[in-house]
Parts: structure tokens; C-alpha cells; sequence
């Protein structure tokens, strides 16, 4: 296997649309997000939004939608809204920084409630950091390779989801990506 297992140093952790949008691609999402060790969340407004891309992307195919809604109805997600008028301000603010509705809402309510995020987006990420240098970020990688880690899941379980990820998903890791080369090697689909 090599690798770390990823550790979590939050209770929860709040996915942003990219990473919903990926893992159920990947035709998964109900084991890659029990395989977090942390509670996820997904935003209110992300909620929403994501639900009705889901719907436009798979009008012939009602799987990614029924995935995402099961994982709500297990409590595999939970949906929150912003609690605070902290929480409020901080998606003001982060919407004007970040351009992006789904994206200033997941860091919102990361920031106010002191969890994880878990984002694919470069300028998510930098507001992140510069916000709340202390709480972790997880990219969708991260996740994909822990679940395939945990759950004994095979080289071409792995491959046929990563190439879904990609086409479906439209994902692609950024060159300087710490996991660039596991996503190479799993891509080849003949895992270690």
C-alpha cells in the first residue's frame, strides 16, 4: 500500500461542490465519504446548487442524484446552514473574494465552526489558509486514495472511478499536486 492514512484533526469536515461533484462521479460517494473519519457537511447552498448541476449533468442517468441524496438521508452528509452572523459575514466576505456562492459558503462555515474543508479549488484554497491557517484541507485525491486504502478497494475499482472522476468530473490534478504521481500510477490501473 505505502502511503499514510490520512488523519483527521477535526471532527468534521465540509466538502465543497468540486469534491461532491467528483465523488459521485466516481459512481462511489456513499463509501468514499463513510470512509472519512470525520463528519461530513455539505453547505446549504451547496446543497442546492449541486443538486440541480447533478440533475442538469444526468438527466439519463438519476444515479449521481440518488447517491447524493441517500448520503443526505443516511446522514452520511449533513446539511448546515450558516448559524451565526459570523458566519454570515465571513460568506459576504468570501464571496466577493472567491466569486463563487457554493465555494464561500463552505469556507464560511469551515472558518466559523473550526472544521476541515475539502476543495479542489486554488482560490478556495488560499483563502483558506490565509482565513484559518489552522484548520486542514483535504483535495478530493486525498479522499479518493484514502477510501481505496481503507476499504480494500481493488486496482480496477480504482481505475474505473478515477477515470470517471476525470471524465465525468472533469478533474484533472494540478501538476505541482502532492498525489500527481498515485493518481499516475493508479491511472495505469495496476496499483501496488
Amino acid at each position: 500500500m505505502g502511503g499514510s492514512v490520512m488523519e483527521m484533526k477535526h471532527s468534521h469536515v465540509v466538502l465543497d461542490a468540486c469534491c461532491v461533484l467528483n465523488f459521485c462521479a466516481s459512481g462511489h460517494l456513499i463509501e468514499i465519504v463513510r470512509s472519512i473519519p470525520a463528519q461530513g457537511v455539505v453547505t446549504e447552498v451547496v446543497r442546492e446548487r449541486e443538486l440541480l448541476t447533478l440533475q442538469r449533468l444526468t438527466e439519463n442517468n438519476r444515479e449521481d442524484v440518488d447517491q447524493f441524496e441517500a448520503a443526505i438521508k443516511e446522514g452520511l452528509l449533513a446539511v448546515v446552514d450558516f448559524g451565526s452572523e459570523g458566519e454570515e459575514e465571513t460568506f459576504v466576505n468570501s464571496v466577493f473574494a472567491l466569486g463563487d456562492d457554493g465555494e464561500a459558503a463552505t469556507c464560511a462555515i469551515a472558518v466559523g465552526r473550526g472544521w476541515a474543508i475539502a476543495t479542489d479549488d486554488r482560490k478556495a484554497i488560499s483563502f483558506f489558509q490565509k482565513e484559518a491557517p489552522h484548520l486542514q484541507i483535504l483535495s478530493t485525491l486525498e479522499i479518493v486514495k484514502h477510501w481505496s486504502e481503507t476499504g480494500d478497494v481493488s486496482a480496477d475499482t480504482l481505475l474505473s472511478a478515477l477515470t470517471a472522476i476525470r471524465t465525468k468530473g472533469r478533474y484533472v490534478p494540478r501538476r505541482n499536486h502532492p498525489l500527481l504521481h498515485w493518481w499516475e500510477i493508479s491511472m495505469q490501473g495496476n496499483g501496488t
